[in-house]
């Protein structure tokens, strides 16, 4: 089997993390790119990297176009350009992975108070599958949507709801500290991310306000069961890629050693989260779709860290899993 591939806004960094991993995917290929600015350009100049090895031109958003040369489109526009694109993309009768949060929360309320627009398509929230095949592998092979996780919160989520399922943490006391490079900004010049501002710097931002805090919360609640009172703080690092997520915890019961047993258990079968005795650093998984994670005890609060990439794992290499589950594939095709 080839699965045809195409990408829509086709300019950022996901984009080019995709391209990196379809070219040496087995069983499957690029064959449609988009972008209203960069139409008519061969997606080597707009991406170097890819000179040589990929011939695709980019072109307008056509669906029609992209239903004759694609099987699967990776939709990587931002939030609330998305849904109205993945709308029209479904009803040509294609597949998608949506990178945007459009699709990724269970309440249309929630979503449009911390992203602060009407959702154009509000009667597929709640009912699109969450693109985390550790937990949601059987939604993922039949979905028409899959909606990507964001970056942040796959570093949390994955440490934070087997501790929580098994009881062994208070979900009342959760503080998730995380840092990313600044690829995670997104490849369009701003101020902040300019080299002068992040050279040699660390910063807080969005402190109390960033929207992956209510996607944390809503899916750690629909797949383990509970509520959780989540207290999450993103900082910028001057490095180009990868997450360290420091996750502080009130303990209810049992040891460290119960804690990673349930990591163990949770993910026995998941090839790409690693439950590890050393101290994870974003530099192990950098470029890779793995994750690394360990608990410690420092008093009388448990310490998680989670380190990812935060383009593979945390973006492209997440809807390159997702795609594999979609059509049958091996889900560590193009990611080993």
């Amino acid at each position: 089997m080839n699965v045809r591939v195409g990408i829509v806004g086709v300019t950022g960094y996901t984009a080019a993390e995709l391209i990196r991993l379809l070219d040496r995917h087995p069983s499957a290929n690029l064959t449609a790119a988009t972008s209203r600015g960069d139409a008519g350009k061969p997606i080597h100049v707009v991406h170097s990297s890819s000179a040589g090895r990929n011939d695709v031109m980019i072109e307008r958003f056509d669906p029609e176009r992209m239903k004759a040369s694609c099987d699967v489109v990776m939709c990587c526009l931002p939030h609330g350009a998305s849904a109205e694109t993945v709308r029209q993309l479904i009803d040509v009768g294609l597949r998608v992975v949506d990178f945007s949060a459009d699709f990724r929360l269970s309440s249309v309320e929630v979503y449009q108070k911390w992203y602060d627009v009407q959702h154009p398509w509000p009667e597929r929230i709640g009912v699109t599958a969450y693109g985390m095949p550790e937990f949601f592998a059987d939604d993922i092979r039949s979905a028409d949507v899959v909606a990507n996780p964001g970056c942040y919160p796959t570093s949390a989520i994955l440490p934070l709801v087997p501790l929580i399922k098994a009881g062994l943490v208070d979900p009342s006391d959760v503080i998730v500290d995380s840092k990313s490079g600044v690829s995670g900004a997104g490849r369009s010049p701003k101020l902040a991310t300019l080299y002068c501002e992040t050279n040699e710097s660390i910063a807080a931002y969005a402190v109390g306000s960033h929207r992956h805090q209510p996607e944390i919360k809503d899916l750690v609640h629909r797949i383990s069961g509970k509520d959780i009172d989540v207290t999450f703080t993103p900082h910028l690092t001057p490095m180009d890629r990868g997450i360290l997520s420091t996750i502080y915890l009130r303990p209810t019961g049992g040891s460290i050693d119960d804690g990673m047993q349930a990591w163990k258990q949770q993910y026995d079968s998941s090839p790409f989260v690693h439950v590890v005795d050393h101290l994870p650093a974003t530099k192990h998984v950098s470029g890779t779709n793995h994750v690394q994670m360990t608990l410690r005890q420092a008093g009388d609060r448990w310490i998680a860290v989670c380190a990812i990439d935060n383009l593979t794992k945390g973006a492209s290499g997440a809807a390159i899993q997702n795609m594999n589950v979609m059509f049958g594939l091996n889900e560590t095709d193009g990611l080993l």
